[in-house]
């Protein structure tokens, strides 16, 4: 198989470049100065055993591709960017006829769990990852994977009705490039379980850490008022010590010089990127929330103060915790 990597950042170029190295045929796709350097230079990926410079094809456009009946098309955009990846991907022809949506699997190794409900109106096969793979984008060409022995852990599963034979192969692929990658009837419960450790990442982009005092309350109380939104609406998700249990010993970060993983909604905000996928992670549960009549005052501020960093192009940092802490309501509405 083929993989089309669409959107080539910290978990594309990460997922893309370690499949190259593996020996797996791969096509990132990226955008301005990221794929001139990508083209020029080729991808640029630090692991702990070093940096590794790996000549992987690289194209701007779905229509440089020309798509093949064994592709497999992996969307690492964020969610904000979704609908217009399926719509222009989904209607791209290939070889022998029909398009990727009709002939091809998609995998959405993307956080959130809005991805693969978007997917399934375009895709008629479409595989939820989920993404534990801490990694940094910050400078074109260029990815940070800080993990070991493992790069990361993607947990993969059909989603909707159908056989699940692509998933295997897929899985087998990524175990031999350095992931671990169990296959799952339930990837959708892991991604839940996932959204509610992802509550924090908007700590860390507003307030530049998550690490003081006020921060860990703050980020404590998201996830709590997440996971009671979550038990209030009946839905199942991983535990933390589960997820903490799939990588522990596996997924470990490593000492590697010069900046931190960070979080991609920090990332975000240090690129200067002009959106950020708050609203598909905390504003999921406020969302659901008003749904349901569950009050989600915390999960509410948190969503609104991004969207206020974004439209003021503000970078990390640009509201302290205790100002960020100051903002929280109690209207019973969220």
């Amino acid at each position: 198989m083929r993989y089309i990597i669409i959107g080539s950042g910290a978990v594309g170029g990460s997922i893309g470049g370690r499949l190259h190295e593996s020996g797996q045929a791969v096509v990132l796709v990226a955008r301005g100065a990221h794929f001139e350097a990508l083209r020029d230079n080729g991808l640029r990926l630090t692991v702990p055993t070093g940096t590794l410079t790996l000549d992987v094809p690289v194209v701007a456009r779905p229509e440089d591709v020309g798509l093949h009946a064994d592709d497999v098309l992996v969307l690492a955009v964020k969610t904000q960017d979704s609908v217009a990846a399926l719509d222009t991907w989904a209607a791209q022809p290939v070889a022998g006829g029909g398009t990727a949506g009709e002939r091809l699997p998609l995998v959405c190794a993307q956080n959130g769990v809005e991805n693969e409900r978007l997917a399934l109106r375009h895709f008629h096969e479409v595989y939820g990852m989920c993404v534990v793979l801490p990694s940094s984008h910050l400078n074109p060409g260029e990815v940070l994977a800080p993990c070991g022995p493992r790069t990361g852990a993607l947990v993969i599963g059909r989603y909707g009705a159908g056989p699940d034979h692509t998933a295997r192969r897929i899985a087998d692929d990524l175990e031999k490039a350095h992931f671990l990658a169990p296959v799952v009837t339930d990837v959708m419960r892991w991604k839940y379980g996932k959204l509610l450790g992802n509550l924090a990442n908007v700590v860390e982009a507003v307030c530049g850490s998550a690490s003081d005092g006020t921060a860990r309350e703050l980020v404590a109380r998201a996830q709590a008022e997440g996971a009671a939104v979550l038990d209030a609406v009946g839905i199942p998700y991983a535990s933390g010590p589960e997820i903490t249990e799939l990588r522990s010993g596996t997924v470990d970060p490593q000492p590697i010089p010069g900046e931190p993983a960070r979080s991609s909604s920090w990332q975000s905000l240090a690129r200067g990127a002009g959106s950020i996928e708050t609203d598909y992670l905390n504003g999921e549960i406020v969302l659901l929330g008003r749904r349901h009549g569950v009050p989600t005052p915390v999960n509410t501020a948190l969503q609104h103060a991004a969207g206020e960093s974004v439209r003021l192009s503000r970078p990390p940092g640009g509201l302290t915790a205790d100002e960020l802490l100051g903002r929280i309501t109690t209207d019973a509405t969220g």
